[in-house]
Order: C-alpha cells, then sequence, then structure tokens
C-alpha cells in the first residue's frame, strides 16, 4: 500500500468494492487490515441496504444507545428473509390461540412488524379478532397469550382498525357499530346503524379520523372523530348490501358496490362524505361495468382503481383513473379506462379475490388458480397448488400469502423478472392442522415476519394459528 496517500487508497478500495456483492465484500474483509477496514464503511452496506430494499431509513438501526450497523442490519434481515422464504420448521413457531366460542369473522394486526420499516431486532406483533360470540379478543401471537376480551354482545360480523393501530372497530349483527381502545380493549364509543350487515372503512384526511359504514340497505354513512359523530348518509346501491368499499391512497375517492348485483360501483368524492355541503348533493360517479365482484386501488398511484366484473364473454378485468374535472360552475367526476383485457377465472369460482403490488402488478385468485397480471393484462405467472377453493389472500412488497379450504397455506415470495416487473415464486406451504377438528382455513393476515390464519373448528369453535419467524 502507498503509505503517502492512504485516503486516496481507501477511497479507490471503497469505490472497487461497491460493485461486489455481500459475499464477495465479506470475503473481501478477511484479506488485511486495509480491506477490512474499506468493507466496512458503513455507506457500502447502506448502499446495499437502499438497493435491495428502497424504503430503509435511519430509524432501521435503532435507538443511538444500541451499536448497530447498516452491516448488521443487511445481515440480520437477509438471514430472516432466507428463513420466511424457506419455511423449514426450525426457522418458525407455531401457536394456536383458543378462546373464542364462536366463529372468527375477522381479523386485523393491531401491532405489527411493519413491512416499510420492519423491526428486526425486536419484532412483537398484536393481533385482535372478532368473532359470532360477540368478543373482540386482543393477541400477542410470539408469546400466545390473550391480552385482553372485550365484554360480550351481539354475534360480530365485521372488524377494522384506525390508520394510527390505535383503535379496533367492530360491527354487530344488531346494527351496532363500537370502538375499542386497543391497548387496554376499552370501549370508546358507540353507533347503531340498523344494519345487520356492516361494511367498515377507517380513514385519516389530515389529522381528521373517519369511519364510513356500508350497510345491508345500500347506503354508506360516514361517521368523524372519537364520538363517531354522524357526517353524512348517502344510498350507493339501493335495497343491496354495501361490501365493496375502499378508500384511495391520497384519500379523494371512495369506491362502494355491492357484489350481490350487476348495479356498477359508485366512485364517491371524499370530501363530499367528510365535509357535506347542505346545497350540493354527493359528488359521485357510476363507474362502466356490469357489476363488480372485486376492487383494488393501485397503492402507488394517487387513484387508480382495478376491477374484476361482468364482461361481454365472462369476468374481465379493467384498470381507471380517477380525477376531478373542475369548470366555472360545476365540479364533475371523471373515470376513465385505463386498460381492459378478460381473465381465464373458472365459471364456478365462489369468490374473487383481488390485490394488487406497486402500481403496476395485480394479483388474483378464483377457485384453486393464483394468477399474477401485469396492468396491460400479460399474465406473468400462475398457480394451482391447493386442493380446495382459496378462501383467503394476504400480499405485501415481500410475499403473497393464500389460505384454502384444504386447511393450508401457501407461501410464494416475489422476485424481480430481470426486467423493471416483478413475478412470483412458489416457496413452501405450511399445514394449518387436522381435517378431524377443523373444517379448513377461512382467513389471513401477515405482517412482515408472521403470518395468522383462522381454522375453522368442525364444533363451532374457531382457533387462530399463528406463524412467528425470528432472525
Amino acid at each position: 500500500m502507498d503509505l503517502h496517500q492512504p485516503q486516496l487508497i481507501a477511497d479507490c478500495l471503497i469505490h472497487t468494492f461497491s460493485f461486489l456483492t455481500e459475499e464477495d465484500l465479506i470475503r473481501a474483509s478477511a484479506v488485511c487490515k486495509d480491506w477490512n477496514e474499506a468493507a466496512e464503511t458503513p455507506w457500502l452496506w447502506r448502499r446495499m441496504c437502499l438497493q435491495r430494499w428502497s424504503f430503509c431509513n435511519l430509524s432501521v438501526l435503532g435507538s443511538e444507545q444500541v451499536s448497530r450497523s447498516w452491516k448488521k442490519y443487511f445481515l440480520r434481515r437477509c438471514h430472516l428473509e432466507m428463513k420466511m422464504a424457506k419455511g423449514s420448521s426450525e426457522g418458525y413457531t407455531c401457536k394456536s390461540l383458543r378462546g373464542h366460542t364462536g366463529r372468527v369473522v375477522g381479523l386485523e394486526y393491531l401491532q405489527g412488524n411493519s413491512g416499510q420499516h420492519p423491526d428486526i431486532w425486536n419484532s412483537s406483533s398484536t393481533v385482535c379478532s372478532a368473532s359470532s360470540d360477540g368478543t373482540v379478543r386482543a393477541w400477542d401471537i410470539q408469546k400466545g397469550q390473550l391480552l385482553w376480551c372485550s365484554p360480550a354482545q351481539s354475534p360480530l360480523t365485521a372488524i377494522a382498525r384506525d390508520e394510527q393501530c390505535d383503535v379496533v372497530i367492530s360491527a354487530d349483527s344488531a346494527g351496532h357499530v363500537k370502538t375499542w381502545e386497543g391497548r387496554t380493549g376499552q370501549e370508546v364509543a358507540s353507533f347503531s346503524t340498523a344494519s345487520a350487515r356492516c361494511a367498515l372503512l377507517q380513514y385519516n384526511v389530515g389529522s381528521d379520523w373517519f369511519l364510513t359504514v356500508g350497510t345491508s340497505q345500500g347506503s354508506v354513512c360516514t361517521l368523524a372523530g372519537s364520538a363517531l359523530a354522524l357526517k353524512s348518509s348517502v344510498v350507493v346501491c339501493d335495497g343491496f348490501k354495501v361490501d365493496t368499499l375502499l378508500v384511495s391512497p391520497d384519500k379523494k375517492w371512495i369506491i362502494a358496490g355491492s357484489n350481490d348485483t350487476d348495479l356498477s360501483p359508485k366512485v364517491i368524492h371524499a370530501e363530499s362524505l367528510t365535509s357535506p355541503s347542505e346545497d350540493k348533493d354527493p359528488l359521485c360517479q357510476s363507474v362502466p361495468v356490469t357489476g363488480c365482484q372485486a376492487a383494488v386501488f393501485m397503492p402507488t398511484q394517487a387513484a387508480r382503481l382495478a376491477l374484476v366484473h361482468q364482461g361481454p364473454r365472462g369476468k374481465a378485468l379493467t384498470v381507471f383513473d380517477v380525477a376531478i374535472q373542475k369548470t366555472k360552475y360545476k365540479s364533475e367526476i371523471l373515470v376513465q379506462q385505463v386498460e381492459s383485457f378478460p381473465l381465464t377465472l373458472a365459471s364456478w369460482s365462489p369468490r374473487v379475490l383481488l390485490a394488487a403490488k406497486d402500481s403496476d402488478v395485480l394479483v388474483l385468485a378464483g377457485g384453486l388458480e393464483l394468477s399474477v397480471y401485469s396492468l396491460k393484462g400479460a399474465l406473468l405467472a400462475s398457480f394451482k397448488e391447493h386442493t380446495m377453493p382459496i378462501s383467503s389472500m394476504c400480499v405485501d412488497s415481500f410475499r403473497v400469502v393464500t389460505a384454502s379450504q384444504d386447511l393450508s397455506l401457501r407461501v410464494l415470495t416475489w422476485r424481480s423478472d430481470g426486467g423493471p416487473g416483478w413475478t412470483l415464486e412458489s416457496k413452501y406451504h405450511l399445514l394449518g392442522g387436522s381435517h378431524t377438528v377443523s373444517r379448513g382455513l377461512t382467513a389471513v393476515a401477515c405482517d412482515y415476519s408472521s403470518i395468522v390464519a383462522v381454522a375453522e373448528g368442525h364444533d363451532g369453535k374457531d382457533v387462530l394459528k399463528a406463524y412467528s419467524f425470528t432472525s
């Protein structure tokens, strides 16, 4: 080494090492002291983190009092993802969460390990479940412990949580919508809808908290704040239950519709619901499709909507952009078609599930089949690994998990297709128990390092199956 220009030599080494893979960089660090010092440069490992997980930031390293580095973070997270991709029995724990005496109608992560900013040093997850036994229960899924249980009420039909994960929201068969304090399970507020079935959608507009409720009579009611004060009520599909209820990423649009009718779903300007005008009708526009079996907003687009609907020759998937056009005298909603293509789903598919990744990948499940499409309709991947219909699906930035009535979970991970896009790779399956005690899996949810599924019991008492991966 040239001792007269050590910094120049070090800079050259660091630049050269920036072209190495992590394996080669680790090997290079063992050559000599100078190479070791260059290979330990935080910039190199931060760069690798950002190349592999573009959403990394300084908070992933924890507090200043803890001695952690970008290298430690990179290696630890790679090790965790390797475990989650392999699915070997020594890489995770499985706990059965029992306590409900009825059917579990839904589950939500109240505290989870976010895929956007995962805490790989101290993962802890809390899941809330709602049941026909009339209770909401919160569980520590790593410890397999019940944290709290709400007082029993009428059979519950739906559950949701707010964006800050501070509040749990439930709806029961008597039409009562209630909010619960997430840490203690104390009831916060209640609102009566007189609807036996409700769809729940919570969202924030700035610092304001709103809850939009779809009813079995075909209307959507919007409630505001911790007191659940009624802001507006709009009829969307008169006489048919509202079971499609979504908000766009920019929080400007809400789509509402029913799976039980050929009526077109409607796009509503959110401000018409949250800040209604006394002298103006809500700003609303029908989407030009026949019916709506499934819908999703593209997560990285402000207001791009994909729907599965009835086409001329069977089911079709159509993508729309939603915008507002203002003139001097009025405003109107523009719903403009971007793409449309036919689907090859089996005609007997009892239910269609639709999810999206980034701005241009759609994941669709129907019957036994899981399919991945580009936004232009190209079939990127297709899987038929379940022996009974897929009942639920969870999609995040790392993987796709499907649950089936065959009592298994299938785990698939995303991989780059060599270009700018993504495709799926099937990895492994997780068993949900024995058919002697369970009918099948009815729901699944996941955060970055855990998966929770609902096993439907033959005795009418559903059980939660919690799988936790540790680094």
